[in-house]
């Protein structure tokens, strides 16, 4: 299922903003991105609003606890995990509210979670090991995150009467792949999971998900040089990644974004700085890139059109309350001169 639902034009973001106030950061998506809002993430309000607790407060029967190093799995939700599940109902709260006062039904609205390889990168086991060193835990967590996923879902569709797409974070997924994860004394590395297990596991939350939401599932990964040939082998629709990673990009790397675009993927280009540049860019210098990639590659401009949405570089986080309004409009903007190229470009 690769067919958008998201309007021609939309533009959307990537999940985090900045400040601590879930009221008006959903009023600014509802604002700013209209045609494809997501449900904004605010991790400044400390644990449990960063996109492990977040993810965790989805869990099925399972329960996470905060310890010195992280997140540990328990034996039963404490305080903080009770807290993140709040924070999830009142940022939920807040995108019903911000509807309703928009008066309009989004055509289509995105929810973020961590990927499976992320959530068993950064949650313990209780005696101190990566869930993902662990195959048995992390099938669990993988089905515990699904059916979390299935009352989710329905709970955001029945508070914004939009259809729901997924967007699954990966940041981990390189550091998986390459062995590059520490073990709980620091002193040695998680060894490397083979593309094959790390594809199959993937294949399976993504299908899990697109069965849950009848809809394409995005998988977003904001490393230097993200593996969308495994992410789209895996059965993604959508890819998700920062266009800098694109900066002295190899022959091979522009092949991989080349055969993945040209089987029908849509990319979603990471095309506007996530936190305030020395100097402010124009439309033109955020959307040159998308459409000399799409040049560069073999492509008439119309696929920027057909299979390509624009987003900030990452997550808005660290953005000035300032910059992360001009980044969305910038990604608006962006959108629309896909369709309609200014003169000169």
């Amino acid at each position: 299922m690769s067919e958008r639902i998201w309007p021609v034009g939309a533009a959307t973001a990537i999940g985090s903003m900045p400040g601590k106030d879930p009221a008006e950061a959903a009023a600014v998506v509802f604002g700013e991105l209209s045609d494809f809002p997501h449900l904004p993430e605010l991790p400044a309000r400390g644990v449990g609003a960063d996109m492990l607790g977040r993810t965790a407060a989805l869990l099925v029967d399972l329960a996470v606890d905060v310890v010195p190093s992280g997140y540990r799995v328990a034996a039963r939700p404490g305080h903080e995990h009770r807290r993140a599940v709040d924070l999830l109902r009142w940022d939920l709260d807040a995108v019903q509210e911000a509807r309703e006062k928009a008066g309009v039904t989004p055509p289509v609205f995105k929810i973020q979670v961590a990927g499976p390889w992320t959530l068993g990168a950064g949650i313990e086991l209780p005696r101190g090991h990566r869930v993902l060193t662990d195959h048995g835990a992390l099938r669990d967590f993988t089905s515990s995150l699904l059916d979390g996923l299935t009352e989710h879902v329905a709970e955001v569709q029945s508070r914004t009467g939009a259809p729901v797409v997924v967007q699954i974070d990966e940041p981990s997924l390189p550091a998986v792949l390459a062995g590059g994860l520490s073990t709980p004394s620091g002193y040695g590395t998680v060894p490397a999971v083979p593309a094959p297990e790390a594809r199959q596991l993937l294949a399976t939350v993504i299908d899990g998900v697109r069965r849950i939401t009848g809809q394409a599932v995005i998988l977003h990964c904001c490393a230097a040089k993200p593996p969308l040939g495994l992410l789209r082998e895996a059965g993604a629709d959508a890819l998700a990644f920062d266009l800098a990673a694109l900066d002295g990009a190899s022959a091979a790397f522009l092949d991989e974004i080349g055969e993945v675009w040209d089987g029908g993927a849509t990319l979603f280009f990471g095309a506007v700085p996530a936190t305030p540049p020395a100097v402010s860019p124009s439309l033109k210098d955020v959307g040159e890139p998308a459409f000399r990639l799409a040049s560069r590659l073999g492509f008439n401009r119309s696929v920027l059109v057909e299979r390509a949405v624009p987003t900030p570089a990452c997550g808005l986080a660290g953005a000035t309350p300032e910059w992360m309004r001009r980044a969305l409009s910038l990604t608006r903007d962006l959108g629309k001169a896909f369709v309609e190229p200014p003169e000169g470009w």
